[in-house]
């Protein structure tokens, strides 16, 4: 299955705050770097992560979001199904209106029960295990931030970061 592009810029998103050490606040232009994705888009993003009550943001000069309890919990399904804004995984529309077999269409029906079995699979990943030292420190890097390089790859132990 095809995730939106919503949901690809939020995953992103909240895996680099999960990478980031507990309390560290990341501003907004710092994550949007860091995922290679215009701020406008993920300005978006982050303010749908904190309505779903997974961020915590801080405003004024010195602030910034970071993952709160809930997030560090929150699953790739989960997380998923609430920012999937497609109705119908299946295109059920013609250019003359929609399509005449709608509506008691097994092929819709099959599609549904498809992608909750791709969201259920996806209930066992926990966003905040999926990022490692490996992997986030050289995008710490490129975003300014200096990561203290550390052995161990597990997400709670991602080396701290400071601003520069």
């Amino acid at each position: 299955m095809k995730i939106n592009a919503f949901a690809d810029v939020s995953l992103r998103a909240i895996m680099v705050l999960a990478a980031a050490p507990e309390g560290t606040l990341l501003t907004t232009q710092a994550v949007a770097n860091a995922v290679g994705t215009p701020y406008n888009h993920v300005s978006k993003a982050m303010v749908r992560l904190r309505e779903l009550g997974l961020i915590d943001v801080e405003r004024g000069r010195l602030g910034g979001s970071r993952l709160n309890a809930a997030g560090r919990k929150a699953t790739v399904g989960q997380l998923l199904r609430h920012l999937d804004s497609r109705q119908d995984p299946a295109e059920c529309q013609s250019p003359n209106g929609d399509c005449p077999l709608l509506t008691e269409c097994g092929l819709r029906h099959a599609m549904k029960r498809a992608r909750e079995a791709f969201y259920s699979e996806l209930d066992t990943v926990v966003i905040a295990s999926l990022p490692h030292a490996r992997q986030m420190n050289p995008v710490f890097a490129t975003i300014g931030l200096r990561p203290q390089f550390g052995a161990d790859p597990s997400p709670a132990s991602l080396p701290a970061v400071t601003t520069a």
